[in-house]
């Protein structure tokens, strides 16, 4: 073997020697919490990449061989003979899905997994598209990358795709899910037709509008306590190649929530986001679909190699100038899932540097999943202290009342604006009056800078003032709110009837039971 060829591999052997004597002699936990981004771009990277590759070519191959309808029915009818053992064996504990917490996009993991009796779900395939209909009916694990993958390469997409590749059909159906197509749309609830659930007895129900219509309303914020979705069925549109998105920086508070609010109304304009990077400083997006594009406006911004979005899109506020892109569709249905919106510059600080985007970007991001699964009980306690992650929706005429409120309790920057529709329709989430109205979904991720940042205090402040607005808190988050202030913010009346009515009571966790603090770790 030549010398040439031997160097790399001894000198890799020898930096993992070092990199173990260093854990040995500090601690994982040391390591884990004070140079996290060795053990996420040496371990955390490299499996993540393994995770994705499985993934998509065991939906590839499913889809190809149409296996998945037939296992379908086989697979449901376990979940009913799981149920039915389990109320055969005295109905002792609530149930929940088996799948392990960590699993999850939610930043927590919860304790009733612990405790509950689990439920085995293994429902993960795209069972049928049916271009005539407009209607993509799907298993409750397929995941929004999933999703993309498939409809985009045939020539459709979801009316709204959340962000994050690793989203799944079921927790936005079960909590919610939001896109920049959403002040058209509105929330992911709004563009499923149908669910098909197991219920607490064990038996099998299929709800849309007009059968089974309260259930079929009350499902979607209700996280898996009425019953386990075992398919949905959601609309489908015709999709273009590109996106041709407009960029405009706007300066002051008054000035940004009159053309957010403004393009938010535009029907026209099939995507609208705003990017805030402090209280009087933002970078507003509107986009049409496109088949037409201009070669040099062309910005593939989902390739691993390009800058992170969000400092992208900041690079127009610091230049003070207005652009135009066309971006490849799948590349903007997904523009901040490399970077996690921001969050991975927190982990990895200099993930946006150029020579660490060439050499490694194509890894990038590792799985929120595995993040949580080797956080550890000391950096879950720093997170929770010294970290945010929130989305509040609060209806548009309160926009600039909200971010001044975001700014005095908790001063996060960059925020994320999301526009959305909110129907006059039953369930846990509506607006106050009869008619629908328009929202703004408010995302803050990150390190607070607010002085004497407290998390119970400040959140409760803030949670307090999304409820004198009417708005509500996404359930995937922290939620600080006693049961009183809880039902105070959200509409539990078609709920907890259907409760009663389906004898969920000893089935399933209250949903307050299953997201407030006490809950969690």
């Amino acid at each position: 073997v030549r010398r040439d060829t031997m160097e790399p591999a001894v000198s890799l052997a020898v930096c993992a020697l070092l990199f173990l004597l260093w854990v040995r002699v500090k601690g994982l936990e040391f390591v884990l919490i004070h140079q996290r981004w060795v053990f996420v771009c040496l371990f955390l990277l490299p499996l993540s990449l393994i995770f994705d590759i499985y993934y998509y070519v065991r939906a590839w191959v499913v889809f190809k061989l149409s296996s998945a309808p037939r296992l379908h029915e086989q697979r449901v009818r376990d979940i009913q003979k799981q149920v039915r053992e389990w109320k055969e064996q005295g109905s002792k504990t609530f149930m929940c899905t088996g799948r392990p917490g960590w699993l999850t996009v939610s930043l927590r993991v919860g304790k009733y997994k612990k405790t509950h009796k689990n439920i085995m779900i293994n429902l993960m395939d795209i069972l049928e598209v049916d271009t005539k209909k407009q209607i993509v009916r799907v298993e409750p694990l397929v995941s929004m990358g999933q999703v993309t993958a498939l409809l985009n390469s045939i020539g459709w997409t979801l009316p709204v795709l959340p962000e994050l590749d690793d989203l799944t059909v079921g927790g936005l159906i079960m909590g919610t899910g939001i896109e920049s197509s959403s002040h058209k749309y509105g929330l992911f609830q709004h563009i499923c037709t149908a669910y098909e659930l197991i219920l607490a007895d064990g038996s099998f129900v299929r709800c849309t509008p007009s059968e089974n219509s309260d259930l079929f309303y009350a499902v979607p914020w209700s996280c898996g306590t009425l019953g386990f979705l075992v398919a949905a069925e959601i609309r489908i549109i015709p999709a273009k190649k590109y996106v041709k998105l407009r960029f405009e920086p706007v300066r002051g508070l008054e000035a940004i929530c009159e053309k957010f609010t403004r393009e938010s109304q535009r029907l026209e304009n099939h995507f609208v986001e705003g990017l805030l990077y402090s209280l009087d400083e933002a970078v507003i997006m509107t986009g049409v679909m496109t088949d037409d594009v201009e070669p040099s406006k062309l910005n593939s911004i989902g390739s691993y190699y390009k800058p992170w979005f969000f400092k992208h899109v900041e690079n127009y506020l610091k230049t003070n100038r207005e652009g135009l892109e066309y971006i490849p569709l799948r590349h903007y249905y997904h523009r901040h899932t490399r970077s996690i919106f921001w969050e991975l510059q927190d982990i990895i600080p200099f993930g946006n540097n150029p020579i660490f985007r060439y050499l490694f970007g194509w890894m990038v991001p590792p799985k929120i999943s595995l993040l949580k699964l080797t956080q550890g009980e000391t950096l879950r306690k720093l997170y929770e202290q010294h970290h945010v992650v929130q989305d509040m929706l609060v209806p548009m005429k309160c926009m600039s009342q909200a971010l001044h409120t975001f700014q005095n309790d908790i001063h996060v920057y960059p925020i994320w604006l999301c526009p959305f529709i909110l129907p006059s329709q039953p369930g846990l989430v509506h607006p106050k009056g009869d008619e629908a109205e328009l929202y703004v979904d408010i995302g803050a991720y990150g390190e607070p800078r607010v002085k004497h940042f407290e998390a119970r205090s400040c959140m409760r402040q803030l949670e307090k003032f999304v409820r004198s607005v009417h708005g509500f808190q996404m359930l995937y988050a922290d939620c600080y709110m006693n049961r009183e202030e809880f039902w105070e913010m959200f509409d539990g009346s078609l709920y907890h009837k259907l409760r009663k009515q389906l004898g969920c009571q000893d089935a399933f966790p209250e949903v307050y039971d299953k997201i407030c603090k006490a809950a969690r770790h």
